[in-house]
């Protein structure tokens, strides 16, 4: 396999003498390729990829021949590099990169800075590990993150988040994934379900919802059964067909292999031999939690997701997904993935809007807070 040359590194250029105040502490990074082809896709069209680069990063790119040079603060052109080798590795295993892998480069490419820096003295290019969340996970080669296998091709991580949850897939019996829209929580669980059930590791998927969402009960909604539950699962029909082609869905739901059903549907069984599923988990009430995680039996796996911003139940009902990681986070086999803002895939804004939406919690929070103490302590001042 064909590897970027090692690069040459300048040391940051100093203006003026030595004893002056003024200093341009920007760095040159250059990176070598072999091969002109593979190195024309990174490069992109009219230098798009480099371009679209340069600017999520704050630093300057070019490409001369066969050679990339990164001009910037010492910190943002380590992640440029890193991010540039990973991305020709993808290209070499024949992987098309396009502007959403650059930023999935550059997010992952982020824990190699977060190592570095614990690491005194160690070099940009030298920083070949990562160390995804939680601290006491394992620690992984940049190319030798998790990749969850199906017949329709591997799924790779794209955020830092992203890799420790498909660790804790793959070593953990139960596992929670808690965080907001667009971080692939519940869809890398269906992957790994379907990776599972394709290599004959557990004999079926059960994928579940609470049946009550956005204030709509299922008794006021028109159609039938089949009808009525069908658009809140939509989202898992929509995961599964990512994963395998809809012949395969529709063939193995009919043998009962797949099974996308309501949570109230769970009650009174014992689920063996079977990766399971709970969405939305944070529409439950405790006792319903406490009902889903009970049904597990020998052979099982259990995967519970959801936002805990994005509660539906009635004002003054607790989530059961809260109660449920106020009281078994930190039991041994139960492991729990916290995603936030920087693990959101989808577009940039919603990343934005994310982060926008937790400042104004914690500022009402804050105020309420106030707000609180002054009332206790009305009148109480003397003087």
């Amino acid at each position: 396999m064909t590897q970027p040359i090692a690069p040459g590194t300048s040391q940051p250029r100093h203006k003026g003498s030595p004893s002056s105040p003024a200093r341009d502490m920007s760095r040159t990074t250059t990176l070598q390729f072999g091969d002109n082809a593979l190195l024309a896709q990174l490069v992109g069209d009219h230098d798009r990829h480099l371009r679209h680069m340069a600017e999520a990063l704050g630093v300057r790119i070019a490409c001369k021949g066969n050679r990339i040079a990164i001009v910037g603060e010492p910190g943002r052109t380590a992640l440029a590099h890193s991010a540039l080798t990973t991305l020709y590795r993808k290209l070499e295993r024949g992987t098309p990169i396009n502007t959403d892998e650059i930023d999935a480069a550059i997010r992952l490419s982020d824990i190699h800075a977060a190592l570095r820096d614990q690491v005194p003295g160690q070099t940009p290019e030298a920083a070949t590990e990562v160390e995804t969340k939680p601290n006491n996970g394992p620690r992984l080669m940049i190319n030798d993150l998790p990749a969850i296998r199906t017949r329709r091709g591997a799924i790779e991580p794209r955020s830092p988040g992203q890799a420790a949850y498909m660790e804790m897939l793959a070593r953990n019996e139960m596992v929670f994934g808690v965080g907001p829209a667009g971080t692939g929580k519940t869809y890398l669980a269906v992957a790994q379900a379907v990776a599972m059930l394709q290599s004959g590791q557990v004999d079926r998927i059960i994928l579940s919802r609470p049946a009550v969402e956005a204030g709509e009960r299922l008794g006021f909604l028109p159609g039938d059964l089949k009808e009525k539950i069908d658009p809140y699962l939509r989202p898992l029909y929509d995961a599964l067909h990512d994963m395998m082609p809809g012949d395969q869905v529709t063939r193995r739901m009919a043998t009962g292999d797949i099974e996308v059903a309501p949570l109230a549907f769970m009650r009174g069984r014992t689920l063996a031999h079977a990766y399971v599923i709970l969405d939305e988990a944070q529409n439950t009430t405790p006792a319903q939690m406490k009902m889903f995680l009970t049904r597990m039996g020998n052979g099982t796996r259990m995967v519970v997701t959801g936002d805990l911003s994005q509660v539906d139940l009635p004002s003054g009902t607790t989530s059961g997904l809260q109660d449920a990681l106020d009281t078994l986070e930190g039991v041994q086999g139960i492991a729990v993935n916290r995603f936030d803002a920087r693990d959101v895939v989808r577009h940039r804004l919603v990343a934005r809007i994310v982060d926008a939406y937790d400042d104004k919690k914690t500022v009402e929070r804050e105020t309420s807070r106030n707000q609180r103490f002054r009332r206790e302590h009305n009148g109480t001042a003397k003087y």
